[in-house]
Parts: C-alpha cells; structure tokens; sequence
C-alpha cells in the first residue's frame, strides 16, 4: 500500500468513525457501536503506524514499499 492509499483509507476510516458518534445512540446497540468505534481506532492506528514506518525507511534509504501493517497488539502496545 502506498502513501495516497493509506491516506485514502485514514479518510475512509475517519469518515465511519465520525457517522458513528454522530447517529442517535440506540441504547440496545451501544455494545456494538462500542465494539465497532474500537475496532476503527484500531485500524486508524495501524495507518498511522504503516505511514510512520514508510516515512522512516524512506529516511534511511530503504525502500519504503518494506513497510508493512504491525500486529494489532503491537501496534496498541505502545507507549505514548
């Protein structure tokens, strides 16, 4: 995946996420709305992580087309 890719799926994402927080909360379907907000913030991390190591490859004279999307539990595993 390149960068204009992984861009166009930080948008794709950000667009579910947003949708989402704004219907009107049916609170029969919380649980699931819940599980579905995190499993869009998941995703959005692991964008932001792809793009982050292509950037650094890029930076080290590799090529940036090695990075690839990092487990989630390492991805969620990190410190801020």
């Amino acid at each position: 995946m390149d960068n204009n890719q992984v861009h166009h799926k930080i948008e794709e994402l950000v667009k579910a996420e947003q949708e989402l927080r704004d219907s009107a909360p049916d609170q029969a379907k919380l649980p699931e709305r819940a599980a579905q907000l995190k499993a869009i913030e998941v995703q959005l991390d692991q964008c932001w992580d792809l793009l982050r190591q292509r950037q650094a490859k890029l930076h080290a004279g590799l090529s940036p087309d090695e990075a690839q999307v990092r487990p989630v539990d390492e991805v969620e595993g990190y410190r801020q």
